[in-house]
């Protein structure tokens, strides 16, 4: 089944996980304007600022809709930045009343790993996928997972923030703290990918 994956264009790295679907025979698309959210069938929010994205979105009258689409059961993919504009609880580290989009009923510290100098790579066993090369790149963890949300990662052990959840899903919602666009590995973006097409066929089948 063809399906159409948007990438939220308003910051960040856009154009890697763009080509990352793109590589899996996908169409992908960037996402700035409410009509563009309408034609797809699932959202990938990457890397970036945060806070950022969600006064953008609030500019361009995307924020609303973003919520709208996702509480409906459109599937998303929150990369870094992504996963604490998916989170429903606080953003602990973050601004003063920070706002999020929502989706996964989990809480999550901003920059948890530490500053830019603080980045760093290494392995990490992702449920339902395998071993990955995780790029943290002032990285968030999650403190708080609900009781709907699957974790499909923590940090091995001698690694900074040894056990810490860094990709978890609930439902059609997925989510890594890592960068999986920055290593030509695209087996993280292919789990979505079947996300999406799942709830694509099973949205179709309903409408028979």
């Amino acid at each position: 089944m063809v399906v159409r994956i948007g990438v939220l264009a308003l910051q960040g790295d856009v154009r890697e996980h763009v080509a990352a679907l793109g590589r899996l025979g996908v169409e992908a698309t960037t996402v700035r304007r409410p009509a563009e959210l309408d034609a797809v069938d699932g959202l990938l929010l990457p890397g970036g600022e945060s806070t950022a994205m969600i006064r953008l979105a609030t500019v361009s009258g995307l924020l609303q809709p973003l919520r709208d689409r996702i509480a409906a059961g459109m599937p998303a993919y929150g990369v870094c930045a992504g996963l604490v504009l998916l989170s429903t609880g606080a953003v602990l580290d973050g601004e003063r009343q920070q706002q999020t989009v929502g989706g996964l009923d989990v809480t999550v510290r901003r920059n948890a790993f530490g500053r830019q100098v603080a980045s760093f790579e290494g392995p990490v066993d992702v449920d339902g996928v395998g071993e990955v090369h995780g790029v943290f790149i002032r990285a968030p963890w999650v403190e708080r997972v609900g009781p709907g949300v699957e974790v499909l990662a923590t940090v091995r052990p001698g690694a900074p923030g040894a056990g810490k959840v860094v990709a978890v899903r609930e439902g059609p919602v997925l989510a890594t703290s890592f960068h999986p666009e920055l290593t030509g590995d695209a087996r993280v973006h292919g789990l979505f990918v079947e996300i999406v097409r799942a709830h694509a066929g099973s949205e179709k089948k309903e409408r028979r």
